[in-house]
């Protein structure tokens, strides 16, 4: 019964209080909604690293440090080094201990968005996510030498469709003066969506990407030397080197040893990295940046929450003859310092459930856009027991600063005795 008279009293006092409390409402709402968010991108976002590549045991690519082999393979992010000879890669390819070998070149773009020139057994056998396999949505994978496939996120962006033309640049740059124009790709498939760096690249093959740099020397075309679509039929486009290699091993107990042998092939200078333990070193140096980020969050909830007591503390002396009024009719100090408690912890679960509903707003807006424009899949899921914990501790932070003002409301209404004036 005092339970729910103090509940009914505490909401009596919130609505008669309903502006200013809406303003400390909503920078509470604003701060969970921050707080939650970056617990929630941090999640998705590592689940989104980790899952961009599953299956391959090693990658192999001229001599340098593992991050910068992955981003410029995986993430498309960066230049590689040097390239590795066609020569080593067919001397790979000899080994029996490898079950297969995906061929990477790199070094063109279309649109700002990655070129990157493989052959068949990317489509086969490259997974990502939970070994999931590379699909096409429409279309069928190149088999001329100007054929080109689309990722998703490309396709969707540039509203391209299968059999539309396209003219590839030189060079990785978002924009790009030296156009291939004299050999246009034929648009032959889109991939499926993957919610990886996949999304936003282009894939033709290595002998496509040979025959479009016939004649050209430094970056530039030498006039009356390249060579038109016409002109390549026939002709043999064997590369001379390629940017790095995917590696799927057989007997995967072998993988140290052959990475090993690698990195001490006498041959050239090469790096074999494991994508698991790079992506864990990318995310480990990545981790320190969004924790300091968490942090900071943290503390603007905490200095919401202080603004929460100042303005209770602020409203607590125009409450003098509620208080009296209260002590007049019986209730008691206790009843009178649970009003805070209960009109704080209020405020804070209503501040969580207004920041769920902006939150899940938020990432369906969002979701589409991060996928098109970065390749992360954020999606709305049912939150982590770290994110439950984060929402939890909001009501219960309240709780504990609301003792405050309510240890300061009980001593003033133990001062007023029973039926005694609110001056007194």
């Amino acid at each position: 019964m005092k339970a729910r008279l103090a509940l009914t009293l505490a909401l009596a006092s919130l609505w008669h209080r309903k502006k200013v409390l809406a303003l400390v409402c909503l920078t509470l709402t604003l701060s969970v909604s921050l707080l939650l968010g970056i617990q929630y991108l941090r999640t998705e976002v590592k689940q989104s690293f980790t899952s961009t590549i599953s299956g391959t045991d090693l990658i192999v690519g001229a001599r340098s440090g593992q991050l910068n082999l992955l981003l410029y393979t995986v993430f498309h992010i960066g230049d590689a080094t040097n390239n590795i000879r066609w020569s080593t890669y067919q001397s790979l390819k000899e080994d029996s201990r490898l079950e297969w070998l995906i061929p990477i070149s790199l070094g063109d773009s279309y649109r700002g968005n990655r070129v990157v020139a493989t052959d068949e057994n990317f489509l086969k056998h490259f997974r990502y996510g939970r070994d999931l396999p590379l699909e096409l949505a429409e279309g069928q994978w190149f088999e001329e030498v100007f054929d080109v496939v689309l990722g998703a996120g490309v396709a969707r962006s540039l509203a391209h469709q299968v059999g539309e033309e396209i003219i590839l640049s030189h060079g990785g740059g978002r924009t790009s003066f030296s156009n291939h124009e004299d050999t246009p790709f034929t648009v032959t498939g889109i991939l499926a969506p993957t919610g990886t760096p996949v999304d936003q690249a282009v894939y033709i093959g290595l002998d496509g990407m040979e025959a479009m740099h016939v004649g050209w020397e430094s970056g530039v075309a030498i006039p009356g030397r390249t060579i038109t679509r016409e002109q390549a039929e026939g002709r043999d486009f064997t590369p001379d080197a390629i940017t790095a290699a995917f590696i799927g091993i057989e007997r995967q107990v072998l993988t140290f040893r052959i990475q090993r042998e690698i990195n001490q092939f006498a041959g050239e200078p090469l790096s074999a990295i494991l994508p698991g333990v790079a992506l864990s070193e990318l995310w480990r140096l990545m981790g320190q940046f969004e924790r300091a980020l968490l942090g900071i969050t943290v503390f603007v909830v905490i200095t919401s929450l202080i603004g929460l007591i100042a303005v209770l503390l602020t409203i607590q002396a125009q409450r003098a003859h509620e208080i009296a009024v209260l002590r007049a009719t019986g209730a008691s100090p206790a009843l009178i310092a649970s009003l805070y408690i209960i009109e704080c912890v209020a405020l804070a679960v209503a501040a969580c459930v207004l920041a769920l509903a902006i939150g899940m707003a938020g990432v369906s807006l969002a979701g589409p856009w991060l996928l098109a424009n970065y390749g992360l899949q954020v999606a709305l899921r049912p939150l982590t027991s770290e994110e439950w914990a984060l929402l939890v501790s909001v009501p219960i932070a309240a709780f504990i600063v609301a003792l405050v003002p309510a240890f300061s409301t009980w001593r003033q209404s133990r001062r007023l005795g029973f039926g005694e004036p609110a001056d007194q």
